[in-house]
């Protein structure tokens, strides 16, 4: 995966998200109208409408994170949108491969467990797609 081609983060670093309604995410002062990515290294863009969208190249980001510094993120947390929805296969299996251990629930549930994690120092990152 060449991490070049991936969005580069809104904004860098780990950040909380404050909020998030109406297809859009407020984290680090600004807002998104949109899926996004938050790891250790920023929050980015991804081009994702639904758990299905979620793949190793929408998420080339998080991959190549892991890639570089193995052990830098712990755990994935999976926001599937308004209502709870199964990760795709292949992605599960890349997961593992990568030694990334996951969690898939309803976006509002997931950044709010992404955000205790953050704030408990854990290695952990979000894939969360937008929910109107």
């Amino acid at each position: 995966m060449n991490a070049a081609a991936s969005p580069p983060p809104f904004a860098p670093g780990s950040h909380s998200i404050q909020a998030h309604g109406g297809g859009a995410f407020a984290f680090a002062g600004m807002s998104h109208h949109g899926s996004i990515l938050a790891t250790p290294k920023g929050v980015r863009p991804i081009d994702a409408a639904s758990v299905e969208d979620l793949h190793e190249r929408t998420l080339a980001p998080l991959f190549s994170e892991i890639a570089d510094a193995p052990g830098s993120i712990e755990f994935l947390v999976l926001g599937t949108g308004a209502e709870m929805a199964l990760v795709p296969k292949t992605l599960r299996t890349a997961l593992r491969e990568a030694g990334v251990r996951f969690e898939a629930m309803a976006t509002g549930p997931a950044l709010r467990v992404y955000n205790v994690m953050r704030s408990e120092d854990r290695r952990v990152a979000a894939a969360l797609i937008a929910a109107p």
